[in-house]
């Protein structure tokens, strides 16, 4: 057993011995509206870079000496440099927008969460927080300023020229019961969609985020063996756009080479897969199904360009 597994074992038992807020502490958990940014490990930040930038509809000569790339004001894909080796899931880092990190951090340790990120009557304190989740995915929650976390003119000559939105993002997940306990009963997640390859199947579930839209899709069933190919399918971000041919037609303008069409996937909606240098998949999915969706019907609301 690598350290690794040891880890995730001990931070599987701990997460199991946590209980359901009652309904009415519940009910004063702080808001949780969506995707803030996702932090992606490169093995070669340089390389990368012009795939974020083409795939993001960024100019060649925009200003981005961090390699951070603002989908939109208040959402970004930062590249950050993999660790020698580099880890099996490249999704580095997973940021939501809270109202309240303070109280979020008060909730989450009463629950029995180890919460990182800033110490105790810091100002860091109140800006953000990090927990790792029962599988070892880290997530971090920042305070929603009301205004655009960073502007975009501050990073971009111009921001993306379309309306895009990071929707969701996408994990490998082997315990099942225990990622769903800590996002539904802890945090308050709700059901959005599960289906599969088969109809009679689970092979994806999706969880929506209390307050929003954007939702977290854990892919399981996915062998502990798997190869780095399909964890990088596995381990993805998406992107909402309204209308995914006209969206192929502008990366393809771009430069960006394809490997797969675009496709109606299980959930009734049109999608276009790429993948990075390290194939990471990027999704570009459109924001709502055309037709009706296998397996499950949905249960929240679909995403839309101005969120």
């Amino acid at each position: 057993m690598t350290r690794t597994t040891r880890i995730s074992v001990l931070a599987l038992g701990a997460f199991l011995t946590v209980h359901p807020l009652s309904a009415e502490r519940a009910s004063e958990r702080p808001h949780i509206f969506g995707i803030a940014r996702v932090n992606i490990f490169s093995t070669d930040v340089p390389r990368a870079r012009p795939f974020y930038m083409k795939v993001l509809g960024l100019r060649e000569g925009a200003r981005i000496p961090d390699s951070t790339f603002f989908v939109k004001p208040s959402q970004a894909i930062e590249l950050v440099p993999a660790p020698s080796p580099a880890p099996a899931n490249l999704i580095s880092e997973i940021w939501f927008a809270t109202d309240n990190v303070h109280e979020l951090r008060r909730t989450l340790r009463e629950q029995g969460i180890q919460v990182s990120g800033g110490a105790d009557g810091s100002r860091a304190a109140d800006v953000f927080l990090s927990v790792v989740d029962p599988e070892g995915h880290h997530i971090r929650f920042v305070q929603d300023p009301g205004v655009p976390i960073t502007p975009v003119a501050d990073k971009t000559v111009s921001g993306p020229p379309h309306d895009l939105h990071i929707i969701h993002a996408g994990f490998i997940v082997h315990d099942r019961a225990a990622t769903e306990h800590f996002y539904k009963d802890i945090l308050g997640f709700r059901p959005y969609w599960h289906g599969g390859m088969k109809d009679d199947q689970t092979d994806w579930v999706s969880l929506q985020v209390p307050d929003g839209t954007d939702w977290l899709e854990f892919m399981v069933n996915v062998p502990l063996n798997a190869d780095q190919r399909v964890r990088g399918i596995m381990d993805h971000i998406a992107i909402g756009v309204t209308d995914i041919h006209a969206t192929e037609e502008r990366v393809r303008a771009d430069g960006l080479k394809f490997t797969e069409q675009p496709k109606i996937g299980r959930d009734g909606k049109w999608q276009l897969n790429l993948y990075d240098p390290d194939e990471t998949r990027v999704e570009f999915m459109e924001f709502k199904p055309s037709e009706k969706p296998c397996c499950s019907e949905f249960t929240g609301p679909h995403p839309g360009p101005k969120q």
